[in-house]
């Protein structure tokens, strides 16, 4: 029975929600049947097809708009122990495609996509920019270190970035050994966004980690299977550090079902992890189509290795757009030797060549979606599932666009490192902000895939 105890303001929002919920499956279908349930097919998943099984197949199925609104009418029903504190956090990679789609500014797509969640019946909306901020410090000094083990450890490098699910699945499932060692151990920003609102904004608001409902909002469909990891869950609270992952396209299914414009949203200013305080306008870190692991890591080397400070960095493209490659010079000699691999053919490339011993790189930014996370294929697709190159380009100008924020100088990760954390080298960094990653069910064929 409904809560007869509303408020006036609540009565629109709580029908539309109503409307939309699947409830037990025993109602009529709502205008939600006619939108398709969250799979993983080997066109959109970026691993191969030996990598999931059945039980995570269903899991996925589960992630769906269907479950973020069967959470939404919970919050309407009176058994107030059922209620849940609904919290989206929005990819950097996502913005981009409202802005670019809806032909706004970023900082307004930001707004008006708050707008629209919370007018659903969210609680919280954040940016998942401070999560990337963690993932790219850690990585950093991960690198450092892992250099100057160089020559005791035989598998300190290269290191390969982690912050990508569907190479990470692919390494896991399919390359075994011979990469997991290589791989970052930093959390990717998303499951670092996870510990943020399951633990630090969980702990602020005196909330147990199983009375929120923490909703991803990402470019790529490989992000439901990383909420899946069974290192992302937390035993004693029976809780998922990431409840269900939506992609920029499904959010913008609910809007077309909703025949809602986000032109026509209200403005909503995006949440802080940090008490009332509001976010400012978006900013994104170096590098052009992902979160600029490679740029951040190359600069903070050349400086703590090298004593040399880079402010620009030239890349060489090498057999195609989607493999280049970074250099750093000191006295005639290459110190440091990057590269960027997007795409699953330049990574196989660069796995033979590894498995031959022919490996000269210290470290590989690795993405499975040529072009980069903006390229992701939960977004900027036709109807037919061919990449939408002109909303791609657009997108890739809107990103640039965005003004670059260091790490470094975000003060609240620096406080939060101390009050939260006990300090950057504490035991509870490694737990909080750092996973192991490990070869599992090796199929001997795999390596031959054509992609």
């Amino acid at each position: 029975q409904e809560c007869s105890k509303k408020q006036k303001n609540d009565d629109t929002q709580s029908t539309s929600v109503d409307a939309l919920s699947s409830n037990d499956g025993l109602e009529e279908k709502n205008e939600f049947h006619t939108l398709a349930n969250a799979k993983i097919l080997l066109s959109d998943c970026l691993a191969c097809d030996n990598c999931m099984t059945s039980e995570e197949g269903a899991r996925v199925f589960q992630q769906n708009q269907k479950e973020l609104f069967r959470i939404l009418n919970l919050n309407k029903k009176c058994d107030t122990s059922k209620h849940k504190v609904l919290a989206v956090s929005i990819c950097p990679q996502s913005l981009p495609y409202f802005a670019a789609k809806f032909s706004l500014s970023v900082n307004d797509a930001a707004k008006r996509l708050c707008g629209f969640l919370k007018s659903l019946g969210v609680h919280y909306v954040f940016d998942t920019t401070i999560a990337a901020d963690f993932s790219i410090l850690e990585s950093q000094r991960e690198f450092v270190q892992r250099y100057q083990r160089r020559n005791q450890e035989e598998h300190a490098l290269p290191m390969f970035a982690s912050a990508c699910p569907g190479w990470i699945r692919y390494a896991e499932r399919v390359l075994t050994n011979l990469v997991t060692s290589h791989i970052c151990t930093a959390k990717s920003p998303q499951q670092i966004m996870g510990s943020l609102v399951k633990g630090y904004f969980a702990r602020q608001q005196n909330l147990s980690p199983d009375k929120i409902f923490h909703v991803i909002v990402a470019p790529c469909y490989d992000k439901k299977l990383e909420a899946l990891r069974e290192d992302f869950y937390t035993a004693l609270y029976n809780s998922q550090e990431v409840d269900c992952v939506l992609t920029s396209g499904e959010i913008v299914q609910i809007m077309e079902q909703k025949n809602v414009s986000m032109k026509d949203v209200t403005e909503v200013a995006v949440d802080s992890l940090f008490d009332e305080i509001k976010e400012g306008d978006v900013v994104r870190h170096d590098g052009k189509r992902s979160d600029g692991y490679l740029e951040h890591i190359f600069k903070h080397a050349a400086k703590e290795l090298f004593g040399m400070d880079v402010k620009e960095i030239t890349y060489k493209a090498l057999k195609n757009k989607d493999f280049q490659e970074v250099t750093l010079e000191k006295d005639g000699e290459t110190v440091l030797r990057f590269a960027a691999a997007y795409g699953f053919r330049n990574i196989q490339n660069m796995v033979l060549k590894l498995k031959k011993g022919k490996f000269l790189y210290h470290f590989v930014e690795v993405l499975a979606c040529p072009g980069g996370c903006l390229n992701g294929k939960g977004q900027a697709q036709t109807e037919d599932g061919k990449p939408d190159k002109a909303l791609l380009n657009q997108m890739e100008e809107v990103y640039a666009a965005i003004p670059v924020r260091l790490p470094e100088t975000n003060m609240h990760v620096q406080k939060m490192y101390q009050d939260w954390l006990e300090g950057m080298d504490s035991k509870k960094v490694q737990e909080t902000l750092h996973t192991k990653y490990s070869a599992v069910n090796q199929t001997a064929s795999n390596l031959d895939i054509k992609w």
